[in-house]
């Protein structure tokens, strides 16, 4: 039995590093208002196949305005519909990534009722800088970045204490590799902010795009936790046979996102191999309890009555 055992766990090791098997796909982002920046409470997104198979489901946001959606086939189109009430909806023909965790952000537009009745006493003439914001924040939702980055320039152009236009200008000025651009504008959002940590995410980037490693690594150590990205430093470990250096990432990920069943799992099966099995039968069962038809329930199943003998 122990024989079996280490040559499922060696084969497990050599496919760590893909997250996701199969035709399983993943896309992950932040719903907000175009406007104020704030998070959007109560959006939603309509997720639609447009393809051969029938599939028409709805995934409800965070009251951070964080959503994620798994789809089992990452083969087809989807026509995706962001809105909340009071939000001009986006919708958005969408191809995923199989085997990768695709992020979008989107920013929702409020309603002219809504945006009317926030400002009735608003002048007549609208502000160039919010006019240019909301056109590049469409052309963003779009994927037309160069054009979007030229409206969000325009904005801090009219209004160079907009933080939220410098927010949008160094993503999209990241999205069309101009590296000194996005620079420029996130190190100007966190000098008008320095509570804005997403900023050193794009700084990361950039700065490792242009070879500047000590800023990046800086940057680094300010960046928020991404469990996607943890989970993925961490299969790079397991691969490489240091699973010691692996565990702390793993429940970092966990940390940062308490439903991400495939750290549980790999958290569990490193548990094992360093014969921890209390924690490691904790974490085979949390991984069955988010996803009790995995694409690895069946290993986890035979793993918890091994450890449990």
């Amino acid at each position: 039995m122990r024989k079996t055992v280490a040559m499922s766990l060696l084969a497990i090791a050599v496919v760590a590093a893909n997250a996701f098997a199969g035709t399983e796909a993943r896309m992950t982002g932040k719903i907000t208002d175009a406007v104020t920046k704030q998070t959007i409470p109560n959006a939603t997104v309509l997720v639609v196949s447009a393809g051969a198979r029938n599939f028409r489901q709805e995934y409800k946001a965070e009251k951070t305005g964080a959503y994620r959606i798994l789809v089992m086939d990452g083969t087809l189109p989807y026509k995706m519909t962001f809105s909340a009430p009071g939000y001009q909806a986006y919708d958005e023909q969408i191809k995923l990534k199989l085997g990768e965790v695709m992020n979008k952000d989107v920013e929702l537009a409020p309603a002219a009722s809504t945006a009317a009745a926030a400002a009735p006493a608003a002048a007549a003439k609208a502000d160039p800088a919010v006019t240019a914001f909301n056109d590049g924040a469409q052309l963003f939702n779009q994927q037309k970045y160069a054009e979007a980055a030229a409206k969000f320039q325009e904005a801090v152009d009219a209004k160079p204490d907009l933080i939220a236009g410098w927010e949008a200008l160094a993503r999209a000025s990241l999205q069309t590799k101009n590296y000194p651009k996005a620079i420029e504008a996130a190190n100007k959002v966190i000098a008008l902010d320095p509570d804005e940590p997403e900023m050193y995410s794009v700084l990361y980037n950039a700065y490792t795009a242009t070879g500047d490693n000590a800023k990046a690594a800086e940057a680094k150590k300010k960046m928020p936790a991404n469990a996607g990205l943890l989970f993925n430093d961490a299969a790079k470990l397991i691969n490489a046979g240091k699973d010691a250096d692996a565990e702390p990432l793993l429940k970092q990920a966990i940390v940062a996102d308490d439903k991400f069943a495939s750290a549980y799992y790999e958290l569990g099966m490193l548990q094992v191999r360093a014969g921890k099995n209390a924690d490691a039968k904790a974490n085979l069962q949390k991984y069955l309890e988010l996803e009790p038809t995995g694409k690895d329930a069946a290993t986890a199943k035979e793993m918890l009555k091994y450890i449990s003998k």
